[in-house]
């Protein structure tokens, strides 16, 4: 079972930055993926970023909506994922969710991204908040 620990939320004005961060508990298997999803009041959430790590390979994949301003990291000494937030707008004010899970072989990042590969654990979110 993987734990997993969103921080780093906030209230910010537009044109500034947060880095959110989400740590997990140790994973079951030598690959995993991440991926970064947020939902503001009365919309559907969506995924923002994602991640895939494993046996010397990796991808990572930032929706187009914010590509040039998030960028996701990792580090997996401290068994970490970071999403740096730059240049926020209002329309960025959401709850931010991490979600995880590990597999004995790294599976496309692209299927991820099309939800084919289900990451199946979910931090309790954090909250960023952006004003014009």
């Amino acid at each position: 079972h993987v734990q997993l620990v969103e921080s780093g939320g906030g209230s910010v004005q537009a044109g500034g930055s947060l880095r959110l961060s989400c740590a997990a508990s140790k994973y079951t298997y030598s690959s995993k993926c991440v991926g970064w999803f947020r939902q503001a009041p009365g919309k559907e959430r969506e995924g923002v970023a994602y991640i895939c790590t494993g046996n010397g390979a990796g991808d990572s994949y930032v929706v187009d909506s914010v590509k040039g301003r998030f960028t996701i990291s990792e580090d997996n000494a401290k068994n970490t994922v970071y999403l740096q937030m730059n240049n926020l707008q209002p329309e960025d004010t959401a709850r931010y969710y991490c979600a995880a899970d590990s597999f004995g072989d790294l599976p496309p990042i692209s299927m991820v991204v099309a939800g084919q590969v289900v990451l199946g654990y979910w931090g309790q979110g954090t909250q960023v908040t952006v004003s014009s």
